[in-house]
C-alpha cells in the first residue's frame, strides 16, 4: 500500500480540484448540471481514484485505479476544450488548464510506469 497523501500527483490533483470550482463558478447557471457538474465530478475523481487505488492490497489493483484517474484527467481535458467552444472561457485559460492536466496526466503515467 503506498501513502497517498506523499504522492505528488495527489497533492497536484487537490490543486486541480480547487482552480476547477473556482473556474467554474463563472459559468452561466444554466450550465449547473451540465458542463459544470461534469468538470467537477472529473477533476475530483483524479485524486479520488489516486487516493483510493493506493489503499488497494495490489500493485495490479493501484494500477487500475490509475487508470481511472488517467481516463477521468482526460474527460476533464474534453471538458475544458468544449468550455472554450462555447466561449465560457478564453484562450489564455484553455492554455493554462490543457497545461495542468497534462502535468497530471504525465505524472500518472510515470507513477504507473513505477509500479511493478
Amino acid at each position: 500500500m503506498h501513502n497517498f497523501r506523499e504522492l505528488k500527483v495527489w497533492q497536484k490533483g487537490r490543486i486541480l480540484v480547487k482552480e476547477i470550482y473556482l473556474l467554474t463558478l463563472n459559468f452561466p447557471k444554466a450550465e449547473t448540471f451540465g458542463l459544470t457538474d461534469q468538470m467537477r465530478r472529473a477533476s475530483v475523481s483524479i485524486p479520488a481514484n489516486i487516493a483510493e487505488g493506493s489503499g488497494r492490497k495490489s500493485n495490479k489493483d493501484f494500477k487500475r485505479f490509475l487508470e481511472y484517474a488517467y481516463g477521468s484527467a482526460l474527460e476533464l481535458e474534453t471538458h475544458i476544450y468544449l468550455s472554450y467552444d462555447v466561449n465560457y472561457i478564453d484562450e489564455p485559460t484553455l492554455n493554462n488548464f490543457l497545461k495542468i492536466i497534462h502535468e497530471i496526466e504525465k505524472m500518472i503515467t510515470g507513477l504507473d510506469n513505477s509500479i511493478n
